[in-house]
């Protein structure tokens, strides 16, 4: 009788052993989802913030906008594969979507690392000139385009693009430049508006006075912008006065490397600049720059000083 008495506590025993483990792996696998739950949020950010990234990719344009409804828009990638180290340590490890792409223009130094974006990312939509051009980078870029089957739209000046709370707004080219060989692609660029309540930037890529003006003559778009990407490294053949008269920017970005043999940005360009009392803004000086705003108000980090 002792004996049974005892064979059924040890029996008891194994059965609750056995019930605290299972206890114990169930409060531990709540607790890692918990964490998970908590570190999503804290990644992805404070809903009403739009959050623009010029990273410091050397010398090239390479752009990430993040919208307050956490939509990805990647503008140009750089000369190589900087962009796409960055991307991966600015977004959520979770979050491998670009909701769109667009290529200013298939020079290298903006082209380059939007390839292997492509190879990692799901991008759901393209936009840029269609202009031609024979490099490696600008036809595996397109290869990989048609293979993965991405909708393609052709930039033309007057397209809109919504994105819950932010618009983009097409303002050149003014023709359609598909499968058209040019001597100059910079004045290919394709130049797009972002509007948000209050705010707007203006992203102009390469593009050379030629172009300004050519969008100052049509007098169809108000170009007045809180902020200026400004055109092609701060070059003194972009950023014309007229041009400037009209933008009238508050912050101008300038997207340059440290160092490199054209000199950019020419002094001319930066004495313009400083005369409408722009907060100029360079990756060469200033690393990667981080734009981030409310709709009224615009706040700005760096990571040099």
């Amino acid at each position: 009788m002792r004996f049974l008495i005892c064979l059924v506590l040890v029996s008891f025993d194994l059965r609750f052993l056995i019930f605290m483990k299972k206890l114990l792996k169930i409060s531990l696998g709540l607790l890692i989802v918990l964490a998970i739950l908590l570190f999503v949020t804290y990644q992805s950010g404070t809903e009403g913030d739009l959050k623009i990234y010029f990273f410091d990719v050397g010398q090239g344009d390479g752009i990430l906008i993040r919208t307050p409804s956490h939509q990805n828009i990647v503008i140009d990638g750089g000369p190589d594969n900087a962009f796409i180290t960055k991307l991966g340590q600015t977004l959520p490890f979770y979050d491998k979507t670009i909701d769109l792409m667009i290529l200013t223009h298939p020079h290298d130094d903006h082209l380059f690392g939007l390839v292997e974006v492509l190879k990692r990312y799901q991008v759901k939509q393209i936009l840029y000139s269609g202009v031609l051009h024979s490099t490696d980078a600008y036809e595996e870029w397109l290869g990989l385009i048609k293979e993965k089957e991405i909708p393609v739209k052709i930039a033309l000046a007057g397209q809109e693009f919504v994105f819950a709370e932010v618009k983009l707004k097409v303002i050149f080219p003014f023709e359609d430049f598909t499968n058209v060989k040019v001597d100059n692609l910079n004045n290919t660029s394709v130049v797009v508006q972002l509007i948000y309540n209050d705010i707007k930037v203006l992203f102009t890529g390469d593009l050379e006075e030629e172009g300004e003006e050519e969008i100052l003559r049509s007098s169809i778009f108000d170009l007045q912008s809180n902020v200026i990407k400004v055109g092609h490294h701060g070059s003194n053949t972009s950023s014309s006065e007229n041009f400037l008269q009209q933008v009238l920017p508050e912050y101008a970005i300038i997207q340059v490397g440290e160092g490199n043999k054209f000199g950019h940005p020419s002094l001319r360009t930066l004495f313009k600049l400083e005369r409408y009392s722009a907060k100029i803004f360079r990756n060469d000086l200033n690393g990667d720059i981080l734009l981030e705003s409310d709709g009224q108000e615009i706040l700005s980090r760096t990571t040099k000083p």
